[in-house]
């Protein structure tokens, strides 16, 4: 069967707190965990998948922000092993007293002396740390050694250095590792005034492999132009250990990789909108060897300069002259934010198929954790592709997770500041982030990130799009804490504040909209430059697999803050009073949760039959207004976008549908218009003639419109005298 009733909240394309977990209150601490009555380690947490209007409360102490919270568990196939689960309350320092003084905006040196001094504050604490954490990292299964952030990466560089002596692959000046992160010339850096600024020159590709166009900016006046054309993975800077692997997971470039591949290895931010199950894995394969290129480069200098200061150290000189430039001020380099547990596995199969580690500690846990046996999967096959890819597996969206590679291993479930990549939920990463104000918050091991990789932006969008913004927000700061950094070996641009222009960005969704548009012109700024697909569409409302008469009607709202009033006074006025006098038959699609609610309490006061179908109605409530409604029982049937996305139900007996507004997503379009009604038409509830399907619109909805009217009528459709347009 689908997923469960997930109690995601209303949130839709705004999203916002609640949600996670329905009624459910499972994980460690849940009702039937540590903790009680559902609070404890790991119980019912503030920050969740669904909106609401006050500010959420802080993450306490005592509630541990532990990867293997399932909360919803019992909607989550393979959630079952939250037994084994482990407690990760080490993420923020039990022992601080005092919010941490806000150095953002501090120069250099008083920075430096305020790190410093701060340090030697906690100098004792940190000590004792130490210990507790030297403990129990003999236990594989420690629920602490995730998160806590503490200072041993002396030792672990000086193991790796011994261990990864021999690989290094020659450095090359036209290599973009160097010249964007390693050894930027400052005519180079200076394209962040204009980055800062956002001036972009802009202009438009095209490729064979992409429907429509590429929309490449560069900084202004920096010259800056799309990455070399690449044919195959030989064409690509990358590491030598990395070629082979790579061939034998992926083979032949398919035309989307040769797409998207100069831009990715060249260090520009990408938005890539036409991510589909059939191409996903070819992408996630480009990420994923591009993210291992650039964690193993960085190594390689790393301990290069290690050397280097080691030899010179013997010298009469010294290391006092030389100044190797190489570091960031954590460790982690790399962030994955991903819909589930089951895209997080997938990303860690891949990652592990590319490095060939001899040794991988922890996989048993991780497997048991994120992965779901075949006999367990609860998706039937008779599910569209997209929604088997998403949901398949466990598919769980409270996680986060470590990862720390050295030549000849991979330890997962690493903790933070000694991880080089971070894979997390934006839920997951939420409860460690908090909020301003909180007294325990944690942030500064995102400081140091050059590669996020953010897949399946639009299933992130039906979940909580706020989560999302707010990690964005915290990325590149100052760290409020030193953590071990050696300062003088930090690069200039990290000193500088530059390092989110310096950032490459990776974004992935199936359609583009306003909310993926605003995270591309806000946080995608990268100094080599940046490009977005543009697609082109035939249009959904061609291939409903059924002649029906479609009616668009168009309303007028000037702003956009004034759509959502003049969206349900023209219902009211021009679509509610022919529903009142129908037959029945009749589905009422409303995207919005807050739309919804305000449709729904207005019906109410009209006495109309109708029934409900949200992502929050009970099971049997669900069952119960699809019988009547097929029935002819009610005569109308409320249906949410977010109840769609999230269980996909086939209603019997729809002779109408009326689309509120514009579904994001176009498939949404073409099952419920296109498949509700051929449904009753088979099956002799409805005569295809009689069948039709009305639009509500408005100029704003211009890129949900586009994907289901076609590229060539959208412009007309927005923008033409009239304000009403029929199609058979």
């Amino acid at each position: 069967m689908p997923p469960g009733q997930r109690g995601r909240g209303r949130g839709g394309s705004s999203g916002s707190f609640g949600g996670r977990g329905g009624n459910s209150s499972r994980g460690r601490g849940g009702a039937r965990g540590r903790g009680g009555g559902g609070r404890g380690r790991g119980g019912i947490r503030s920050f969740e998948n669904r909106p609401r209007d006050s500010k959420h409360p802080a993450p306490s102490e005592d509630e541990a922000s532990s990867d293997e919270q399932v909360g919803a568990a019992h909607n989550a196939p393979g959630s079952g092993s939250e037994s084994e689960s482990e407690d990760d309350d080490a993420v923020l320092s039990t022992e601080d007293e005092e919010e941490p003084e806000d150095t953002s905006a501090k120069p250099y040196n008083v920075l430096l002396q305020s790190l410093t001094l701060s340090r030697k504050s906690k100098d004792t604490r940190d000590a004792k740390r130490r210990k507790t954490q030297h403990v129990v990292e003999a236990e594989e299964e420690d629920p602490e050694e995730e998160w806590a952030p503490v200072d041993e990466e002396g030792a672990e560089e000086e193991e790796e250095q011994q261990q990864d002596g021999g690989d290094s692959d020659d450095e090359d000046q036209s290599d973009p590792f160097e010249s964007h992160f390693a050894t930027p010339t400052p005519s180079y850096l200076a394209r962040t005034k204009a980055a800062e600024a956002n001036s972009w020159e802009t202009k438009k590709l095209t490729h064979p492999a992409l429907s429509g166009k590429l929309v490449f900016s560069a900084p202004s006046e920096s010259q800056a132009a799309p990455g070399k054309k690449v044919d195959s993975i030989a064409d690509v800077s990358l590491k030598n250990k990395l070629a082979a692997p790579f061939e034998a997971l992926n083979g032949e470039f398919t035309p989307v990789q040769q797409a998207l591949a100069p831009y990715i290895f060249a260090n520009q931010d990408v938005l890539f909108t036409s991510r589909t199950p059939d191409n996903a894995a070819a992408v996630r394969n480009l990420a994923c060897v591009h993210a291992l290129n650039h964690i193993y480069k960085t190594r390689s200098r790393v301990l290069k300069n290690n050397e280097r200061l080691s030899r010179a150290a013997t010298t009469d000189d010294g290391a006092a002259d030389l100044e190797l430039r190489d570091q960031g001020f954590t460790r982690p380099k790399v962030l994955f934010l991903l819909p589930t547990r089951n895209a997080c596995a997938e990303v860690v199969n891949t990652l592990l198929a590319l490095s060939q580690a001899e040794q991988q500690e922890n996989k048993k846990r991780f497997t048991d954790s994120f992965t779901l046996p075949p006999s367990e999967e609860r998706i039937p096959a008779t599910k569209p592709a997209d929604f088997r890819e998403l949901f398949s597996g466990n598919h769980d969206d409270l996680f986060r997770l470590g990862l720390k590679f050295t030549r000849k291993s991979v330890k997962l479930f690493s903790q933070f500041y000694t991880s080089d990549i971070i894979l997390a939920s934006p839920l997951g990463l939420r409860m460690v982030l908090g909020d301003e104000g909180d007294r325990k918050r944690d942030y500064d091991f995102l400081s140091s990130l050059e590669l996020v990789v953010v897949d399946h932006a639009d299933a992130l969008l039906m979940q909580n799009w706020e989560h999302v913004e707010h990690v964005f927000k915290h990325l590149n700061l100052i760290p409020t804490d030193a953590h071990g950094c050696d300062f003088g070996r930090v690069r200039s641009w990290y000193l500088d504040s530059q390092a989110r222009f310096v950032r490459q960005t990776l974004v992935t969704a199936t359609f583009l909209t306003p909310e993926i548009n605003a995270l591309f012109a806000g946080h995608m700024r990268s100094i080599a430059g940046r490009v977005k697909t543009a697609p082109e569409y035939a249009g959904a409302m061609t291939d409903l697999g059924l002649q029906v008469r479609q009616t668009f009607m168009r309303f007028d709202a000037r702003a956009p803050a004034q759509d959502a009033d003049a969206r349900f006074a023209f219902f009211a006025a021009m679509v509610l009073p022919g529903l009142q006098r129908s037959a029945g038959g009749s589905v009422v699609f409303v995207h919005s949760y807050y739309d919804f609610v305000r449709v729904r309490n207005h019906l109410d006061g009209l006495g109309l039959d109708f029934g409900v179908v949200s992502e929050e109605t009970a099971v049997g409530a669900v069952a119960r207004a699809r019988s009547h409604f097929r029935t002819g029982r009610l005569k109308v049937l409320l249906y949410t976008g977010r109840a769609h996305h999230f269980r996909r139900y086939e209603v019997a007996g729809a002779r109408e549908v009326v689309f509120y507004q514009v579904p994001d997503n176009e498939r949404f379009y073409r099952e419920v218009a296109g498949g509700w009604l051929a449904r009753s038409v088979r099956e002799g509830m409805a005569e295809a003639g009689t069948c039709r399907v009305r639009v509500l619109f408005s100029r704003w909805d211009v890129l949900r419109l586009e994907r289901v009217v076609g590229s060539k009528r959208v412009g007309v459709m927005c923008t033409d005298v009239g304000d009403t347009f029929e199609f058979v």
